[in-house]
Protein backbone atom coordinates (compact mmCIF):
# COMPACT_ATOMS: atom_id res chain seq x y z
CA UNK A 1 0.00 0.00 0.00
CA UNK A 2 1.40 3.34 -1.13
CA UNK A 3 2.19 5.96 1.66
CA UNK A 4 0.63 9.34 2.22
CA UNK A 5 3.74 10.76 2.54
CA UNK A 6 5.70 9.74 -0.87
CA UNK A 7 5.49 12.11 -3.41
CA UNK A 8 6.54 12.34 -6.97
CA UNK A 9 9.70 14.02 -6.41
CA UNK A 10 10.42 11.14 -3.79
CA UNK A 11 9.57 8.11 -6.44
CA UNK A 12 11.88 10.44 -9.43
CA UNK A 13 15.07 9.38 -7.04
CA UNK A 14 16.63 6.02 -6.03
CA UNK A 15 14.97 3.62 -3.47
CA UNK A 16 17.69 2.28 -1.17
CA UNK A 17 17.73 -1.05 0.69
CA UNK A 18 20.26 -0.84 3.33
CA UNK A 19 21.19 -4.66 4.52
CA UNK A 20 23.41 -5.02 7.60
CA UNK A 21 24.14 -7.99 9.83
CA UNK A 22 26.02 -6.98 13.32
CA UNK A 23 28.75 -10.30 12.83
CA UNK A 24 29.82 -12.80 10.75
CA UNK A 25 28.65 -15.73 12.62
CA UNK A 26 24.53 -13.87 12.01
CA UNK A 27 25.40 -13.66 7.99
CA UNK A 28 25.86 -17.57 8.13
CA UNK A 29 24.00 -18.92 10.98
CA UNK A 30 20.97 -16.09 10.39
CA UNK A 31 19.74 -16.73 7.18
CA UNK A 32 16.03 -15.76 7.77
CA UNK A 33 17.00 -12.20 8.77
CA UNK A 34 18.69 -11.76 5.41
CA UNK A 35 16.21 -12.79 3.53
CA UNK A 36 13.70 -11.02 5.06
CA UNK A 37 15.84 -7.66 4.72
CA UNK A 38 16.28 -8.36 0.81
CA UNK A 39 12.30 -8.96 0.67
CA UNK A 40 12.41 -5.17 1.35
CA UNK A 41 12.90 -4.62 -2.69
CA UNK A 42 8.77 -5.59 -2.80
CA UNK A 43 8.20 -3.12 0.25
CA UNK A 44 9.71 -0.16 -2.34
CA UNK A 45 7.52 -1.61 -5.48
CA UNK A 46 4.71 -1.58 -3.20
CA UNK A 47 5.51 1.64 -1.76
CA UNK A 48 5.21 3.22 -6.29
CA UNK A 49 9.00 2.43 -7.37
CA UNK A 50 10.10 0.99 -10.34
CA UNK A 51 12.35 -2.35 -10.48
CA UNK A 52 15.04 -0.51 -11.45
CA UNK A 53 15.19 2.56 -9.33
CA UNK A 54 15.49 0.26 -6.60
CA UNK A 55 19.35 -0.26 -5.20
CA UNK A 56 20.73 -2.97 -2.17
CA UNK A 57 23.43 -1.61 -0.52
CA UNK A 58 24.87 -4.61 1.12
CA UNK A 59 28.79 -4.19 2.10
CA UNK A 60 27.83 -3.80 5.74
CA UNK A 61 27.54 -7.40 6.17
CA UNK A 62 29.39 -8.87 9.46
CA UNK A 63 29.90 -5.29 10.73
CA UNK A 64 28.55 -3.80 13.69
CA UNK A 65 26.60 -0.69 14.13
CA UNK A 66 28.38 0.60 17.21
CA UNK A 67 30.23 2.53 14.50
CA UNK A 68 30.62 4.21 10.60
CA UNK A 69 34.08 2.58 11.40
CA UNK A 70 35.22 0.69 8.22
CA UNK A 71 31.47 0.46 7.34
CA UNK A 72 31.74 1.78 3.53
CA UNK A 73 28.24 0.84 2.81
CA UNK A 74 27.00 3.37 5.31
CA UNK A 75 29.11 6.13 4.10
CA UNK A 76 27.96 5.45 0.53
CA UNK A 77 24.63 5.74 2.13
CA UNK A 78 25.08 9.13 3.70
CA UNK A 79 26.91 10.00 0.76
CA UNK A 80 24.14 9.55 -1.51
CA UNK A 81 21.68 11.35 0.49
CA UNK A 82 23.70 14.48 0.23
CA UNK A 83 23.52 13.96 -3.51
CA UNK A 84 19.86 13.99 -3.36
CA UNK A 85 20.05 10.73 -5.21
CA UNK A 86 17.70 8.95 -2.53
CA UNK A 87 14.16 9.83 -1.81
CA UNK A 88 13.78 6.60 0.22
CA UNK A 89 15.92 4.86 2.78
CA UNK A 90 14.19 1.01 3.33
CA UNK A 91 15.55 -1.22 6.47
CA UNK A 92 14.14 -4.11 8.65
CA UNK A 93 15.08 -1.98 11.59
CA UNK A 94 16.49 1.26 12.27
CA UNK A 95 19.19 -0.54 14.55
CA UNK A 96 20.55 -2.07 11.28
CA UNK A 97 21.34 1.78 10.09
CA UNK A 98 23.22 2.58 13.08
CA UNK A 99 23.10 2.30 16.74
CA UNK A 100 25.20 5.09 17.58
CA UNK A 101 23.17 8.69 18.05
CA UNK A 102 26.35 10.09 17.08
CA UNK A 103 26.05 8.59 13.72
CA UNK A 104 21.96 8.31 13.63
CA UNK A 105 21.59 12.11 14.03
CA UNK A 106 23.46 13.21 11.25
CA UNK A 107 21.77 11.03 8.84
CA UNK A 108 18.19 12.44 9.91
CA UNK A 109 19.75 16.16 9.26
CA UNK A 110 21.00 15.18 5.74
CA UNK A 111 17.60 13.21 5.02
CA UNK A 112 15.42 16.11 6.45
CA UNK A 113 17.44 18.54 4.58
CA UNK A 114 17.43 16.82 1.00
CA UNK A 115 14.08 15.50 1.40
CA UNK A 116 14.57 11.43 1.91
CA UNK A 117 12.13 9.50 3.68
CA UNK A 118 13.29 6.73 5.88
CA UNK A 119 10.95 3.02 6.18
CA UNK A 120 10.78 0.21 8.62
CA UNK A 121 8.66 -2.63 9.35
CA UNK A 122 6.57 -0.36 11.06
CA UNK A 123 5.87 2.47 8.88
CA UNK A 124 7.51 5.71 6.55
CA UNK A 125 8.76 8.24 8.51
CA UNK A 126 9.62 11.96 7.24
CA UNK A 127 12.90 13.53 9.17
CA UNK A 128 11.72 16.98 7.98
CA UNK A 129 8.76 17.03 9.80
CA UNK A 130 8.77 17.44 13.48
CA UNK A 131 6.92 13.96 14.39
CA UNK A 132 9.09 11.88 12.17
CA UNK A 133 11.87 13.36 13.67
CA UNK A 134 10.39 12.73 17.16
CA UNK A 135 10.00 9.33 16.27
CA UNK A 136 13.00 8.36 14.69
CA UNK A 137 15.09 10.28 17.04
CA UNK A 138 13.57 7.96 19.92
CA UNK A 139 13.86 5.02 17.74
CA UNK A 140 17.69 5.45 17.39
CA UNK A 141 17.75 6.41 21.16
CA UNK A 142 16.62 3.32 22.25
CA UNK A 143 18.88 1.87 19.87
CA UNK A 144 21.53 3.13 21.43
CA UNK A 145 20.57 2.21 24.59
CA UNK A 146 19.52 -1.59 23.87
CA UNK A 147 23.06 -1.86 22.71
CA UNK A 148 24.98 -0.71 25.96
CA UNK A 149 22.50 -2.91 27.39
CA UNK A 150 22.97 -6.33 26.33
CA UNK A 151 26.93 -5.22 25.44
CA UNK A 152 26.99 -4.74 29.90
CA UNK A 153 25.33 -8.13 30.33
CA UNK A 154 27.17 -10.20 27.96
CA UNK A 155 30.12 -8.52 29.70
CA UNK A 156 28.95 -9.26 33.03
CA UNK A 157 28.72 -12.69 32.82
CA UNK A 158 31.96 -13.19 31.04
CA UNK A 159 33.59 -11.17 34.07
CA UNK A 160 31.83 -13.76 36.35
CA UNK A 161 32.97 -16.89 34.13
CA UNK A 162 36.66 -15.36 34.26
CA UNK A 163 36.66 -14.71 37.71
CA UNK A 164 36.53 -18.73 38.61
CA UNK A 165 38.92 -19.12 35.88
CA UNK A 166 36.03 -20.97 33.43
CA UNK A 167 36.23 -18.85 30.96
CA UNK A 168 37.57 -20.68 27.38
CA UNK A 169 40.35 -19.15 25.88
CA UNK A 170 42.13 -20.32 23.33
CA UNK A 171 45.41 -22.56 25.01
CA UNK A 172 48.96 -22.11 24.54
CA UNK A 173 50.73 -25.05 22.49
CA UNK A 174 51.64 -27.66 25.07
CA UNK A 175 48.24 -27.37 27.07
CA UNK A 176 45.01 -28.95 25.55
CA UNK A 177 41.11 -29.97 26.36
CA UNK A 178 40.07 -33.58 26.84
CA UNK A 179 36.36 -34.16 25.68
CA UNK A 180 35.36 -33.61 29.09
CA UNK A 181 36.27 -29.92 29.16
CA UNK A 182 39.11 -30.06 31.63
CA UNK A 183 43.13 -28.80 30.97
CA UNK A 184 45.53 -31.49 30.32
CA UNK A 185 48.91 -31.27 29.31
CA UNK A 186 49.85 -31.96 25.88
CA UNK A 187 50.65 -35.86 25.65
CA UNK A 188 53.63 -35.35 22.83
CA UNK A 189 56.62 -35.80 25.37
CA UNK A 190 58.50 -33.81 22.78
CA UNK A 191 56.04 -31.08 23.00
CA UNK A 192 56.77 -31.05 26.96
CA UNK A 193 60.44 -31.63 26.54
CA UNK A 194 60.71 -28.56 24.49
CA UNK A 195 58.93 -26.24 26.42
CA UNK A 196 60.77 -27.35 29.34
CA UNK A 197 63.94 -26.81 27.94
CA UNK A 198 62.99 -23.00 26.70
CA UNK A 199 62.65 -22.03 30.47
CA UNK A 200 65.65 -24.11 31.52
CA UNK A 201 68.17 -22.60 28.74
CA UNK A 202 66.26 -19.07 29.70
CA UNK A 203 67.23 -19.09 33.52
CA UNK A 204 70.81 -20.18 32.57
CA UNK A 205 70.99 -17.91 29.68
CA UNK A 206 68.98 -14.94 30.66
CA UNK A 207 68.41 -13.87 27.73
CA UNK A 208 65.56 -14.41 24.91
CA UNK A 209 67.83 -13.99 22.29
CA UNK A 210 70.47 -16.09 23.58
CA UNK A 211 67.58 -19.11 23.82
CA UNK A 212 66.41 -18.18 20.42
CA UNK A 213 70.61 -19.01 19.20
CA UNK A 214 70.72 -21.58 21.66
CA UNK A 215 68.09 -23.72 20.22
CA UNK A 216 69.31 -22.67 16.39
CA UNK A 217 72.42 -24.04 16.90
CA UNK A 218 71.47 -26.85 17.86
CA UNK A 219 68.66 -27.58 15.04
CA UNK A 220 66.01 -28.00 17.90
CA UNK A 221 62.44 -26.55 16.56
CA UNK A 222 59.71 -25.21 18.64
CA UNK A 223 56.35 -26.19 18.53
CA UNK A 224 54.27 -24.20 16.90
CA UNK A 225 50.09 -24.27 15.78
CA UNK A 226 49.60 -23.85 12.24
CA UNK A 227 46.63 -21.21 10.92
CA UNK A 228 44.35 -24.05 11.34
CA UNK A 229 45.37 -24.74 15.04
CA UNK A 230 47.36 -27.96 14.30
CA UNK A 231 50.54 -29.13 15.95
CA UNK A 232 53.86 -27.71 13.91
CA UNK A 233 57.74 -27.35 14.45
CA UNK A 234 58.96 -24.60 13.11
CA UNK A 235 62.77 -22.86 13.40
CA UNK A 236 62.87 -20.40 16.73
CA UNK A 237 62.52 -16.91 16.44
CA UNK A 238 62.91 -14.42 19.19
CA UNK A 239 58.58 -13.32 18.64
CA UNK A 240 58.20 -17.30 19.19
CA UNK A 241 60.56 -17.24 22.27
CA UNK A 242 59.16 -14.17 23.92
CA UNK A 243 55.67 -15.89 23.43
CA UNK A 244 56.22 -18.70 25.79
CA UNK A 245 58.27 -17.50 28.53
CA UNK A 246 55.57 -14.60 29.02
CA UNK A 247 52.72 -16.83 28.89
CA UNK A 248 51.01 -17.08 32.16
CA UNK A 249 49.34 -20.64 31.30
CA UNK A 250 52.39 -22.37 31.47
CA UNK A 251 52.98 -21.26 34.77
CA UNK A 252 49.29 -22.62 35.64
CA UNK A 253 47.16 -19.18 36.14
CA UNK A 254 44.56 -18.42 34.11
CA UNK A 255 44.66 -14.57 33.10
CA UNK A 256 42.60 -12.31 31.54
CA UNK A 257 42.41 -8.58 30.48
CA UNK A 258 46.42 -9.28 29.81
CA UNK A 259 45.98 -6.16 26.80
CA UNK A 260 44.07 -3.08 25.98
CA UNK A 261 43.04 -0.83 23.32
CA UNK A 262 44.75 1.69 22.04
CA UNK A 263 43.51 4.61 20.17
CA UNK A 264 44.44 4.67 16.60
CA UNK A 265 46.71 6.67 15.44
CA UNK A 266 44.78 7.95 12.57
CA UNK A 267 40.86 8.59 11.23
CA UNK A 268 39.23 5.33 10.18
CA UNK A 269 41.84 2.73 11.51
CA UNK A 270 40.98 0.45 13.67
CA UNK A 271 42.37 0.28 17.41
CA UNK A 272 45.58 -1.65 17.96
CA UNK A 273 46.02 -4.04 21.02
CA UNK A 274 48.63 -3.21 23.48
CA UNK A 275 49.77 -5.35 26.35
CA UNK A 276 48.85 -4.12 30.25
CA UNK A 277 51.94 -4.31 32.33
CA UNK A 278 51.61 -7.25 34.40
CA UNK A 279 50.30 -5.48 37.83
CA UNK A 280 47.08 -4.23 35.98
CA UNK A 281 46.04 -7.37 34.54
CA UNK A 282 42.18 -7.69 35.39
CA UNK A 283 42.09 -11.43 36.56
CA UNK A 284 44.54 -13.75 37.86
CA UNK A 285 43.55 -17.36 38.96
CA UNK A 286 46.44 -19.30 40.04
CA UNK A 287 46.61 -23.03 39.55
CA UNK A 288 44.09 -23.23 37.24
CA UNK A 289 45.81 -25.05 34.25
CA UNK A 290 48.76 -28.02 34.86
CA UNK A 291 51.89 -25.50 35.54
CA UNK A 292 55.12 -26.26 33.40
CA UNK A 293 56.87 -23.63 35.85
CA UNK A 294 55.35 -22.32 39.58
CA UNK A 295 54.16 -18.73 39.83
CA UNK A 296 57.49 -17.42 41.24
CA UNK A 297 59.77 -18.43 38.94
CA UNK A 298 57.45 -17.05 36.31
CA UNK A 299 57.73 -13.41 38.05
CA UNK A 300 61.31 -13.99 38.31
CA UNK A 301 61.36 -14.90 34.33
CA UNK A 302 59.12 -11.48 33.77
CA UNK A 303 61.44 -9.56 35.78
CA UNK A 304 64.89 -10.64 34.30
CA UNK A 305 63.06 -9.73 30.82
CA UNK A 306 61.99 -6.36 31.74
CA UNK A 307 65.10 -5.63 33.02
CA UNK A 308 67.26 -6.47 29.85
CA UNK A 309 65.09 -3.81 28.17
CA UNK A 310 67.70 -1.21 27.26
CA UNK A 311 65.29 1.57 28.35
CA UNK A 312 67.66 3.22 31.20
CA UNK A 313 65.74 6.38 31.78
CA UNK A 314 62.44 5.68 31.26
CA UNK A 315 61.90 2.32 33.46
CA UNK A 316 65.47 2.14 35.26
CA UNK A 317 65.89 -1.08 33.78
CA UNK A 318 69.68 -2.52 33.71
CA UNK A 319 69.66 -3.94 30.53
CA UNK A 320 71.30 -7.07 29.25
CA UNK A 321 74.86 -7.01 29.99
CA UNK A 322 76.37 -6.38 26.93
CA UNK A 323 80.23 -6.48 25.32
CA UNK A 324 82.25 -3.45 26.37
CA UNK A 325 85.19 -2.82 28.67
CA UNK A 326 83.36 -0.95 31.94
CA UNK A 327 81.53 -3.43 34.38
CA UNK A 328 79.40 -1.09 35.30
CA UNK A 329 77.39 -0.28 32.32
CA UNK A 330 73.59 0.11 33.18
CA UNK A 331 74.06 -0.18 37.07
CA UNK A 332 75.67 2.98 37.89
CA UNK A 333 73.96 6.02 39.81
CA UNK A 334 74.94 8.75 40.64
CA UNK A 335 75.38 9.68 44.57
CA UNK A 336 74.33 13.70 43.93
CA UNK A 337 71.36 13.88 41.54
CA UNK A 338 70.19 10.26 41.80
CA UNK A 339 70.00 9.43 38.00
CA UNK A 340 72.02 6.55 35.94
CA UNK A 341 75.40 7.12 35.05
CA UNK A 342 76.30 6.68 31.65
CA UNK A 343 79.30 5.46 30.11
CA UNK A 344 81.52 6.92 27.82
CA UNK A 345 84.86 5.23 25.68
CA UNK A 346 85.79 8.33 24.19
CA UNK A 347 89.38 9.21 26.19
CA UNK A 348 89.24 6.38 28.19
CA UNK A 349 86.44 4.99 30.14
CA UNK A 350 84.87 6.60 32.67
CA UNK A 351 81.57 6.88 34.03
CA UNK A 352 79.16 10.24 33.47
CA UNK A 353 75.84 11.53 34.52
CA UNK A 354 74.75 14.12 32.01
CA UNK A 355 71.08 13.58 32.52
CA UNK A 356 70.79 17.44 33.85
CA UNK A 357 72.81 18.65 31.01
CA UNK A 358 70.86 16.97 28.40
CA UNK A 359 67.69 17.31 29.97
CA UNK A 360 67.37 20.59 31.29
CA UNK A 361 70.77 22.64 30.17
CA UNK A 362 72.34 22.40 33.30
CA UNK A 363 76.31 21.24 33.89
CA UNK A 364 77.29 17.96 33.56
CA UNK A 365 76.55 16.42 37.83
CA UNK A 366 79.91 14.40 37.95
CA UNK A 367 82.21 11.91 35.92
CA UNK A 368 84.61 9.59 37.14
CA UNK A 369 87.37 7.54 35.60
CA UNK A 370 86.69 3.91 35.36
CA UNK A 371 89.56 2.07 35.64
CA UNK A 372 89.98 2.43 39.87
CA UNK A 373 86.13 2.00 40.18
CA UNK A 374 85.87 -1.13 38.46
CA UNK A 375 88.73 -2.45 39.93
CA UNK A 376 87.48 -1.97 43.24
CA UNK A 377 84.02 -3.06 42.82
CA UNK A 378 85.39 -6.20 41.42
CA UNK A 379 87.73 -7.13 44.58
CA UNK A 380 84.41 -5.85 46.83
CA UNK A 381 82.79 -8.54 44.92
CA UNK A 382 85.61 -11.48 44.68
CA UNK A 383 85.74 -10.59 48.39
CA UNK A 384 82.11 -11.01 49.23
CA UNK A 385 81.72 -14.52 47.07
CA UNK A 386 85.27 -15.83 48.18
CA UNK A 387 83.20 -18.03 51.39
CA UNK A 388 80.43 -19.57 48.97
CA UNK A 389 83.14 -19.86 46.18
CA UNK A 390 83.14 -23.60 46.09
CA UNK A 391 79.79 -24.08 46.59
CA UNK A 392 78.76 -21.85 44.01
CA UNK A 393 81.19 -23.58 41.67
CA UNK A 394 79.85 -26.36 42.30
CA UNK A 395 76.37 -24.95 41.56
CA UNK A 396 77.47 -24.00 38.52
CA UNK A 397 78.36 -27.07 37.32
CA UNK A 398 75.41 -29.10 38.47
CA UNK A 399 72.99 -26.57 36.39
CA UNK A 400 75.68 -26.97 33.35
CA UNK A 401 75.63 -30.47 33.70
CA UNK A 402 71.85 -30.41 33.87
CA UNK A 403 71.12 -28.04 31.23
CA UNK A 404 73.49 -30.60 28.53
CA UNK A 405 71.18 -33.56 29.71
CA UNK A 406 68.52 -31.45 28.90
CA UNK A 407 69.76 -30.21 25.29
CA UNK A 408 70.91 -34.18 24.92
CA UNK A 409 67.82 -35.54 25.31
CA UNK A 410 65.54 -33.19 23.74
CA UNK A 411 68.25 -33.81 20.72
CA UNK A 412 67.11 -37.37 21.12
CA UNK A 413 63.54 -36.62 20.88
CA UNK A 414 64.06 -34.60 17.81
CA UNK A 415 65.69 -37.32 15.87
CA UNK A 416 63.03 -39.72 17.23
CA UNK A 417 60.41 -37.54 15.78
CA UNK A 418 61.82 -36.78 12.77
CA UNK A 419 62.74 -41.07 12.19
CA UNK A 420 59.10 -41.23 12.70
CA UNK A 421 57.83 -38.68 10.01
CA UNK A 422 60.54 -40.39 7.14
CA UNK A 423 58.44 -44.02 8.42
CA UNK A 424 55.33 -42.46 7.93
CA UNK A 425 56.54 -40.81 4.13
CA UNK A 426 58.00 -43.95 3.59
CA UNK A 427 54.53 -46.07 4.26
CA UNK A 428 53.01 -43.73 2.76
CA UNK A 429 55.05 -43.92 -0.32
CA UNK A 430 55.00 -47.83 -0.61
CA UNK A 431 51.03 -47.70 -0.62
CA UNK A 432 50.74 -45.42 -3.77
CA UNK A 433 49.90 -46.79 -6.74
CA UNK A 434 53.09 -47.01 -9.04
CA UNK A 435 51.27 -45.91 -12.11
CA UNK A 436 49.75 -42.81 -10.52
CA UNK A 437 52.98 -40.99 -10.79
CA UNK A 438 51.72 -37.43 -9.60
CA UNK A 439 51.09 -38.59 -6.40
CA UNK A 440 54.27 -41.11 -5.95
CA UNK A 441 56.53 -38.20 -7.38
CA UNK A 442 55.21 -36.40 -4.41
CA UNK A 443 55.66 -39.26 -1.61
CA UNK A 444 59.02 -40.27 -3.03
CA UNK A 445 59.89 -35.90 -2.50
CA UNK A 446 58.43 -36.14 0.67
CA UNK A 447 59.83 -39.31 1.81
CA UNK A 448 63.49 -37.92 0.93
CA UNK A 449 63.60 -34.67 2.62
CA UNK A 450 62.66 -36.47 5.94
CA UNK A 451 65.23 -38.50 5.63
CA UNK A 452 67.59 -35.91 5.07
CA UNK A 453 66.50 -33.97 8.16
CA UNK A 454 66.84 -37.64 9.92
CA UNK A 455 70.74 -37.00 8.75
CA UNK A 456 71.16 -33.70 9.86
CA UNK A 457 69.43 -34.33 13.62
CA UNK A 458 71.59 -37.36 13.82
CA UNK A 459 74.61 -34.95 13.09
CA UNK A 460 73.58 -32.73 15.01
CA UNK A 461 73.48 -35.23 17.84
CA UNK A 462 76.69 -36.36 17.20
CA UNK A 463 78.06 -32.77 17.96
CA UNK A 464 76.94 -32.73 21.26
CA UNK A 465 79.16 -34.81 23.64
CA UNK A 466 77.74 -36.61 26.85
CA UNK A 467 78.32 -34.59 29.69
CA UNK A 468 80.60 -36.27 32.43
CA UNK A 469 78.89 -36.78 35.72
CA UNK A 470 79.71 -34.73 38.54
CA UNK A 471 80.75 -36.89 41.69
CA UNK A 472 78.72 -35.40 44.73
CA UNK A 473 81.44 -35.50 47.65
CA UNK A 474 80.00 -34.18 51.26
CA UNK A 475 82.53 -31.97 52.38
CA UNK A 476 82.81 -30.80 55.39
CA UNK A 477 83.21 -26.92 56.94
CA UNK A 478 86.88 -26.95 57.80
CA UNK A 479 87.79 -28.83 54.65
CA UNK A 480 86.04 -26.40 52.34
CA UNK A 481 87.31 -23.34 53.99
CA UNK A 482 91.65 -24.86 53.36
CA UNK A 483 90.11 -25.59 49.46
CA UNK A 484 89.31 -22.39 49.32
CA UNK A 485 92.19 -20.77 50.88
CA UNK A 486 94.26 -23.03 48.66
CA UNK A 487 92.47 -22.81 45.62
CA UNK A 488 90.84 -19.31 44.94
CA UNK A 489 89.55 -19.92 41.35
CA UNK A 490 87.25 -17.63 41.18
CA UNK A 491 89.58 -14.44 40.47
CA UNK A 492 91.08 -17.31 38.05
CA UNK A 493 88.15 -17.37 36.05
CA UNK A 494 87.37 -13.34 36.31
CA UNK A 495 90.36 -12.84 35.06
CA UNK A 496 90.80 -15.42 32.66
CA UNK A 497 91.30 -13.64 29.30
CA UNK A 498 88.48 -16.24 27.43
CA UNK A 499 85.94 -14.71 29.46
CA UNK A 500 83.95 -11.85 27.84
CA UNK A 501 83.31 -9.00 29.19
CA UNK A 502 79.52 -9.52 28.92
CA UNK A 503 79.68 -12.42 30.93
CA UNK A 504 81.99 -10.58 33.60
CA UNK A 505 78.91 -8.31 33.76
CA UNK A 506 76.31 -11.11 33.87
CA UNK A 507 78.28 -12.62 36.93
CA UNK A 508 78.24 -9.26 38.65
CA UNK A 509 74.72 -8.48 38.50
CA UNK A 510 74.25 -12.48 40.13
CA UNK A 511 75.06 -9.99 43.60
CA UNK A 512 74.91 -6.24 42.69
CA UNK A 513 71.70 -4.36 41.91
CA UNK A 514 73.48 -1.23 41.38
CA UNK A 515 76.41 0.80 42.32
CA UNK A 516 76.32 4.57 44.04
CA UNK A 517 79.26 6.71 42.61
CA UNK A 518 80.27 9.65 44.34
CA UNK A 519 83.36 11.81 43.46
CA UNK A 520 84.90 13.48 46.30
CA UNK A 521 88.20 15.13 46.59
CA UNK A 522 90.75 15.48 43.88
CA UNK A 523 91.05 11.86 42.33
CA UNK A 524 89.10 10.48 45.33
CA UNK A 525 85.75 8.75 44.32
CA UNK A 526 83.17 6.49 46.85
CA UNK A 527 81.38 3.57 45.35
CA UNK A 528 78.53 2.30 47.94
CA UNK A 529 77.24 -1.10 46.00
CA UNK A 530 73.92 -2.43 46.83
CA UNK A 531 73.53 -6.67 46.90
CA UNK A 532 70.45 -8.21 45.75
Amino acid sequence: MKSELVTPSHLARKAVVYIRQSTPHQVVSNQESLRLQYALRQRARELGWREAAIDVIDADLGLSGASIAQRNGFKELVGRVGLSEVGLILSIDVTRLARNCTDWYPLLDICGLRGCLIADRDGVYDPGTPNGRLLLGLKGSISELELHTIRSRLTAGLLAKAERGELAVMLPIGLMRDPSGVVVKDPDMAVQGRLGLVFQLFLQLRSVAKVMRALNERDLELPRRDRYGDLCWTRATLAAVAAILKNPAYAGAFVYGRTRFRPPKREGALPQKAPRPMEEWRIVVKDRYPAYIDWPIYEKIRSVIRDNRAEYMRIKTRGAPRNGELLLHGIAWCARCGHKMYVRYKGGGEYVCNHLRTQEGQPTCQHIRAAHIDAAVGDAFLTALAPAELDALSRSRRVQQQTNNALRSSAERELERKRYTAALAERQFNRADPDNRLVASELERRWEAALNDVRAAEEALARQTPPKAITQVAISKELNDKVISLTGRLPQIWGDETISDAHRKALLRCLIEKVVLDRGERDLALASPSYS
